[in-house]
């Protein structure tokens, strides 16, 4: 087995080294930025609908806020939308998931890690900020530039991310 099919290349740059891989280069970069950008958004939005039920759950059967029904089960407080939209929601995350992941190249351990953040309350939030800094790095560094694709990674940043 060769050495490149062990070790994937973190950008276009890497593999090839003519005219048009500066080309590839940049399009790899904004093909990057963008899955980043979609992964950002959707992190946020899962991790607060998570927090969204949680609260739900523990008003529902922690306190009984909203009461019991007739046969004894807890009413919703918030409503039963909070679930199913957390759902819907989650299965869009995990779609900018996977993409970030194939587009980055990265190892499986780092998709299930990423896809078990949409599920444990706080964990989208810490692990958006990790994986923002070091897909920005990459991207930094495939496009020739000191930063990411928000502008905003310092190489000590990236280097700890990394790490």
């Amino acid at each position: 087995m060769s050495q490149n099919a062990e070790v994937p290349a973190s950008s276009p740059s890497s593999v090839s080294s003519g005219p048009g891989s500066q080309d590839a280069a940049q399009l790899w970069s904004r093909k990057a930025a963008g899955s980043l950008r979609r992964y950002r958004v959707l992190a946020w939005v899962t991790g607060t609908m998570l927090l969204v039920l949680c609260l739900e759950m523990v008003l529902k059967y922690g306190f009984q806020a909203a009461g019991v029904d007739a046969d004894g089960h807890a009413e919703p407080v918030l409503g039963a939308w909070v679930a199913f939209a957390h759902g819907w929601v989650y299965v869009v995350y995990l779609v900018t998931v996977v993409d970030l992941w194939s587009t980055m190249r990265w190892k499986l351990s780092r998709l299930a890690t990423m896809a078990l953040a949409g599920v444990v309350p706080v964990m989208s939030f810490v692990l958006e900020r990790r994986v923002h800094a070091q897909a920005s790095a990459r991207i930094g560094a495939s496009a020739g530039g000191g930063a990411g694709a928000g502008g905003d990674v310092s190489p000590d940043v990236a280097t700890r991310a990394e790490g």
